[in-house]
């Protein structure tokens, strides 16, 4: 089984349950690879607190996951890039989207004996353009003074799949490139110029791993788990800022964040913002009734709570505080 397919049982084989007699409830999801691993973990930790429910997600993708949960054969879907309002018009605007982290998207590169890089926005997307072709490329080396640089081609990594990590990717990359935004454009999928293509981000961070002088973009986690490099960005306000729970959290700082949660956070203003960051969220109906629907708002609200405890020891920042009273107000509601 592959990893992107992974199907996440946190306790397999329940069916009837526990004491009092209580049947077990089971709540399928899919969706985003970008928070599979702090997924995982909330849903192992809350079957331990609630031996009676089963939690079971594919990590698939935010495509996949988006299209699942319009399709209603799952419970609920999970993403890294919100909705639109044509997708959200097919399901008749039944679907809320939840925040549940903030994470970073990175660029992630194979480059024998480099470790550290400094790339800016214009070049990076230049890069994914195949307009810069070469690591030895004059605009790579004024950023990199004091790094030698091999004269080798670049191979460029992208996702294959549709992507909430592709979706903050080049929303960002439509946000500093003029030409990006005309080409290419944003979205869970885009034609990609070039490149090769590597399904979810386990895919691209393996394609990286093993391919010299190639360059990617995965979840910060994925890259660090890894151990594969990943570059620091140069912001809107030019300073140069390495992805990192601080970074990360500076880049929601004084955004407005709207009532249905659906906010771009990439190129932020902010001094000691990481540009490339985004909330991702989990798609839940909102008239999921019975059994289920008591679950999925227990769920939510121990993930606002408790589950928030455990994101920095997965190299996720936690929400806002602004931000977790607003989320706690609409499961409130539900």
């Amino acid at each position: 089984m592959t990893p992107t397919i992974q199907r996440l049982t946190v306790a397999a084989g329940l069916a009837l349950a526990v004491a009092g007699g209580a049947q077990a409830v089971n709540l399928t999801g899919a969706g985003a690879t970008f928070p599979y691993p702090i997924y995982s973990k909330w849903f192992d930790d809350f079957h331990k607190a609630h031996p009676d429910v089963e939690i079971n997600y594919q990590s698939i993708g935010s495509g996949g996951g988006i299209k699942q949960i319009t399709a209603r054969t799952v419970d609920f879907g999970a993403s890294d890039g919100p909705m639109s309002d044509k997708l959200l018009f097919a399901v008749d605007g039944k679907l809320l989207h939840i925040p549940t982290v903030m994470g970073a998207v990175v660029p992630a590169f194979n480059v024998p004996g480099v470790m550290d890089l400094v790339l800016s926005g214009d070049v990076l997307a230049d890069i994914f353009l195949g307009k810069i072709k070469n690591w030895s490329d004059p605009r790579i080396k004024e950023l990199n003074p004091g790094a030698t640089l091999p004269d080798a081609p670049i191979t460029v990594v992208h996702r294959s799949d549709g992507s909430g990590t592709t979706f903050c990717f080049v929303d960002y990359l439509s946000k500093v490139s003029a030409e990006w935004k005309k080409k290419v454009g944003k979205g869970t999928s885009v034609n990609w110029p070039l490149g090769l293509g590597g399904k979810g981000n386990e895919g691209v961070s393996g394609l990286v791993k093993q391919t010299p002088n190639a360059i990617g973009y995965v979840e910060l986690i994925y890259a660090q788990s890894n151990n594969i490099a990943y570059a620091s960005m140069k912001n809107k306000s030019g300073k140069v800022v390495k992805a990192s729970l601080e970074s990360t959290s500076a880049a929601a700082n004084g955004v407005d964040i709207p009532a249905d949660y659906r906010v771009s956070i990439t190129d932020s203003p902010n001094e000691g913002a990481y540009p490339i960051s985004t909330f991702t969220w989990l798609l839940v109906y909102r008239g999921m009734g019975g059994e289920k629907g008591k679950v999925m708002k227990d769920f939510l609200g121990w993930m606002i709570q408790d589950g928030q405890k455990s994101c920095q020891s997965l190299g996720y920042a936690p929400l806002p505080d602004n931000v977790k009273e607003m989320v706690t107000k609409t499961v409130a509601s539900l």
